[in-house]
């Protein structure tokens, strides 16, 4: 038995080292290994299947699957960073207000829609850089996915072939936020296409990124009287 025993270890200590290797990653779940570190630009149009949790990390290597199949993401705009970018910290805060711009700006162009149509849909975009190893190699591009989710999202819905016009569309409801519940506040979010209690019809912007919250008494005035007139 002893012998056997010692026979079993080295056995196990690769099945204990398969399963090390097979673990996520920081670069996303199910990594693929020519993507982890690469300092390839990623490809415009790929389908993912991502997670809230994917998409909390700054890189991601996620595989790419066939945009026929289940997949929750889809990259809808690729680059090169700015070359005032390039000698900046690869966590740079700079790197994120640039993405916050670009990105969003591209978001709704994609989409097909305007402002106010974008910030009452139940879908939203997330970005990647490369992965430290790739930005030390000289990596410098960037990668916007739309996501079908939002922040608060414990899980992603599926996104149609292309999500491209997606709002753009006549019958968007599948798309748009509605709530259940007895008041806003403690509602929860749904798509418009379920069994709803509550709407979400338009929007009001109160400032840029940049801007000083202009308090609560003003707030509430301006959004009064928006919605009101609205």
């Amino acid at each position: 038995m002893g012998v056997r025993r010692w026979r079993l270890l080295p056995v196990l200590l690769l099945v204990a080292a398969a399963l090390i290797a097979c673990a996520p990653s920081d670069q996303g779940s199910d990594p693929d290994p020519d993507q982890v570190d690469s300092t390839a630009a990623p490809r415009l149009g790929a389908c993912r299947v991502l997670t809230p949790e994917d998409v909390q990390q700054p890189s991601n290597a996620t595989r790419t699957v066939d945009c026929a199949r289940a997949h929750t993401a889809q990259t809808y705009a690729v680059g090169s960073l700015p070359a005032k970018y390039h000698d900046v910290a690869w966590d740079s805060r700079d790197l994120g207000r640039f993405a916050y711009k670009t990105c969003g700006t591209k978001f709704q162009r994609f989409l097909g829609a305007d402002e106010s149509m974008v910030m009452r849909a139940m879908v939203s975009w997330a970005w990647f850089r490369p992965s430290q190893k790739a930005w030390e190699k000289g990596a410098r591009w960037y990668r916007c996915d739309i996501v079908g989710g939002g922040d608060q999202s414990t899980s992603y819905a599926d996104l149609p072939g292309t999500a491209e016009g997606l709002l753009a569309q006549r019958e968007t409801d599948q798309w748009m936020v509605c709530a259940v519940g007895p008041t806003v506040a403690g509602s929860k979010k749904v798509p418009c296409s379920a069994t709803h209690q509550w709407r979400a019809v338009t929007s009001i912007k109160l400032g840029e990124p940049g801007d000083t919250y202009p308090g609560d008494r003003l707030v509430q005035a301006r959004t009064r009287d928006y919605c009101s007139d609205s």
